[in-house]
């Protein structure tokens, strides 16, 4: 299954701060497991580079610290400090008075610290549970058992087993209170299903749009109006990793096709069910509502 990953504004939402200071230090972990691997890679690099240059400029301010360094080189001050702070150890060159084994000691106990943090953070990032769900392009609006119904799919790519998988659907929209204040509010949206015991290929989710539904009648320009969004999240215990993953989608009123249904991607061949992923995205015209509207 090929697809344009495309990003979303919910997704990297664009929030400006007003009279806040970024409190990167407070949250560095957050920061640095979040962050991107070249930023990651270089900001490990970048700080590597400055300790080492640090304690070059110490090993360099002593004269006949480092044995058999050439007299007032930095450079082999800077390389001697990148040796020990990696526990290296070619030989060619060594402390050569107590100031330097001194400094050597602390390097030494930084690097050991260092290779520590740089180590676990880097198992971190490879751990952290990443979900591989996808969700169709266009959502959808048919009738189905004669009540109009939103529907959309989810995938699972890894095509192994999500345990307890669950599903939910919220509608979010700016709204105004009688009283004249200007708000955010959610309202869930009920499904047919919320819950998969197994869900390893397609699942269609549907939302019966009922008297009691929010999203009744359906109104895109009211819903473009109110700048809404249904906000889906997808969360179950991946069999193969035993960890919980999730994974999040929103639908905008432009992403939301009434009278149209999601083409069919299971066949049978033979005895076997097929599962066409090259249809996932694909929509097709609902020939009940020509003649049925949904409303």
């Amino acid at each position: 299954m090929q697809r344009k990953s495309r990003s979303h504004p919910l997704a990297r939402p664009h929030i400006r701060w007003r009279d806040r200071l970024p409190d990167l230090l407070g949250d560095l972990y957050h920061a640095l497991l979040t962050m991107g691997w070249p930023s990651f890679v270089g900001g490990v690099g970048l700080l590597f580079l400055f300790v080492n240059m640090l304690f070059a400029f110490a090993y360099w301010a002593q004269p006949a610290a480092i044995v058999h360094s050439r007299p007032g080189s930095f450079m082999d001050a800077f390389f001697f400090s990148v040796q020990t702070m990696a526990t290296i150890g070619y030989g060619i060159m060594y402390p050569g008075t107590l100031f330097a084994n001194l400094l050597m000691t602390l390097e030494t106990l930084i690097g050991l610290f260092g290779l520590a943090l740089a180590t676990g953070l880097a198992f971190a990032r490879f751990s952290r549970p990443r979900a591989r769900i996808v969700f169709s392009r266009f959502a959808v609006i048919s009738r189905y058992y004669g009540v109009p119904t939103l529907m959309f799919r989810a995938a699972n790519k890894r095509g192994n087993q999500i345990l307890e998988a669950r599903v939910e659907a919220t509608l979010v929209r700016n709204e105004i209170s009688p009283e004249g204040h200007a708000m955010r509010r959610f309202y869930d949206l009920p499904l047919l299903r919320q819950r998969n015991p197994t869900f390893s290929y397609s699942w269609t989710v549907m939302h019966p749009i009922t008297a009691d539904s929010p999203l009744y009648p359906y109104d895109p320009d009211l819903l473009r109006a109110g700048d809404a969004q249904i906000v889906v999240i997808l969360s179950g215990l991946d069999e193969t990793l035993s960890q919980a993953i999730h994974a999040r989608h929103v639908y905008r009123p432009d992403e939301i096709l009434p009278g149209h249904r999601l083409e069919d991607v299971l066949s049978k061949s033979g005895d076997t069910y097929v599962i066409d992923y090259s249809r996932f995205d694909n929509v097709v015209p609902d020939t009940a509502a020509q003649t049925h509207p949904p409303w």
